[in-house]
């Protein structure tokens, strides 16, 4: 993690001013510097292992659903899976509200406890004699709600980092979470050589198998995140310039440390950037609900080939956002935040508009009335199950194509491959790019103040795209098929464009719309 803010750490800034004035000389001393750079490496971690904690269980949560309660029905695998972006929903303004009054350390400690023992109830949902399902449905919103710290890293960093910091460490902090959403499956993958049966631990009536072990560790990795938060993170606050502020969140007051600067918030430009991550996470959200239904009902695949190349898709998608990530801390100093992002939308417009279907060829029909993953009454968690169950299925007789049922089939054009690759190419480059400049943007636009209510709700409005996203796309792709849901999509990308554009002179930093710094993002 060390290396990740390569970029974002230089050295400790240098005034601006006179000789012998205030702001001449030495902003910070090294060893202020050290601690404070420390301090955001440890919430990189944060992020990281809170992007593991969704993502270690999310391909066993159904087997593992089945095995402790035979009642559960897909229809209750959904609710399991939404819980999880609920209790983040409902936690975050909570716990940012909390951040601006209080020690950091206070909230980050009791959010990530939370999620300790929510992952060890995880553990032990098999033990009650009834009504298990509610028990895996509970631990999984209470490993969300003690995500919603999301919002209190994001606010530390943003307060603990200058305007020249802030978009290197808000991308590393993209890059640990991406990181964590990539590796979550690979863990569960290397934990599923245990097998089902496991190991039992009868004096406390534990058993580590495939479906336990993940969460056992990612609470082992809960104590040590908590250990070097309680012995390392401090309190730092510094302005736009990078120099030291008064915090509010520590009760000593250092008469060497500047005031929290005054003025106003744009509240428009506060509200519109809510908009603008919401649908930065509804655009991910509707791309990744609607990948394997498309491609099966496209190009014939598979539940096997589905699993198999969406995974590879996945994963190479998420390789990429890592790199945008990177290459945004660069690109952002030549040419700002604001173009980044308002550049970010027009790339996935394009990657959307390329994959509206065109031509004359159209799909494979597949006409036996036999169960498929896109079939009107499929549920959400039904695919997911699908996807379990495939690998020890016989695929040599199952039906593939676009089912009869659904009646576009027979009239919507084929998308070639071509197109949906190019598509997910062009997706991949577009939303890493305008999920990090999006809340960049917004911590700027917030100024040195405590931010921690406001990025409250931001993950708040990120955590409903999460759920309304696959809710929506599900039920417009099944009844009007790709050609409709496409077609909104670029819809709603190209209102949010617009929206951009015409706010796009209020996306400054706070210090900058009062005159106090030059950005390199200001218009000249």
């Amino acid at each position: 993690m060390a290396n990740l803010g390569s970029e974002a750490e230089r050295e400790p800034l240098l005034g601006t001013g006179s000789p012998g004035s205030r702001e001449w000389g030495m902003i910070e001393t090294q060893e202020h510097y050290k601690s404070r750079w420390k301090s955001v490496r440890i919430l990189y971690l944060t992020m990281f292992l809170s992007s593991v904690g969704f993502s270690i269980v999310i391909m066993s949560i159904w087997p593992y659903l089945q095995k402790i309660d035979q009642t559960a029905d897909a229809s209750f695998l959904g609710w399991v899976i939404a819980s999880y972006s609920l209790g983040q929903m409902v936690a975050s303004p909570l716990f940012g509200l909390w951040s601006n009054y209080r020690p950091r350390k206070e909230p980050l400690i009791v959010s990530i406890f939370i999620s300790v023992a929510a992952n060890c109830l995880y553990a032990y949902v098999h033990v009650p004699a009834a009504h298990n399902k509610y028990y895996m449905l509970i631990a999984r919103g209470l490993v969300g709600f003690g995500a919603g710290n999301v919002a209190v890293v994001r606010s530390y960093i943003a307060g603990a980092t200058s305007l020249q910091e802030r978009t290197g460490a808000m991308a590393n902090t993209s890059t640990c979470q991406a990181l964590g959403f990539i590796l979550g499956p690979v863990f569960q993958t290397c934990f599923a050589l245990i097998g089902e049966k496991g190991v039992a631990w009868d004096i406390i009536k534990l058993q580590i198998n495939m479906y336990t072990a993940p969460v056992l560790l990612a609470s082992f990795l809960g104590i040590l995140n908590i250990i070097l938060i309680l012995f390392i993170l401090r309190e730092h606050r510094v302005d736009d310039l990078g120099r030291q502020c008064k915090s509010v969140n520590v009760p000593e007051e250092n008469a060497d440390e500047l005031q929290i600067p005054e003025g106003s918030i744009d509240q428009v430009a506060v509200v519109a950037t809510n908009i603008v991550f919401f649908v930065v996470l509804f655009i991910f959200a509707v791309y990744e609900t609607i990948l394997t239904p498309l491609t099966m009902d496209m190009y014939a695949w598979t539940q096997e080939q589905a699993v198999l190349y969406n995974g590879i898709i996945l994963v190479a998608f998420g390789v990429e956002a890592v790199l945008v990530f990177m290459g945004v801390k660069l690109l952002s100093k030549k040419i700002g935040e604001r173009a980044i992002l308002l550049g970010g939308f027009v790339v996935v417009w394009v990657g959307f508009f390329i994959l509206l279907p065109w031509g004359n060829q159209f799909p494979k029909i597949q006409w036996e009335d036999l169960h498929n993953s896109s079939t009107p009454n499929t549920t959400f968690g039904e695919i997911i199950i699908d996807l379990w169950n495939s690998p020890r299925e016989d695929h040599s007789e199952q039906p593939t194509g676009c089912p009869i049922e659904q009646a576009w089939c027979l009239y919507t054009p084929v998308i070639h491959l071509a197109q949906f690759l190019t598509a997910a190419v062009l997706v991949g480059i577009g939303y890493p790019a305008c999920s990090v400049m999006s809340y960049t943007l917004y911590s700027k636009v917030l100024g040195p103040k405590p931010q921690g209510i406001y990025m409250g709700w931001l993950t708040t409005s990120g955590s409903a795209a999460r759920i309304l996203g696959p809710v929506f796309i599900s039920h417009v792709y099944t009844y009007l098929g790709p050609r409709w849901a496409v077609s909104l999509v670029c819809g709603i990308v190209a209102f949010t464009i617009l929206l951009i554009g015409a706010v796009y002179k209020r996306l400054v930093a706070f210090s900058v719309r009062y005159g106090r710094i030059q950005d390199n993002d200001r218009e000249e």
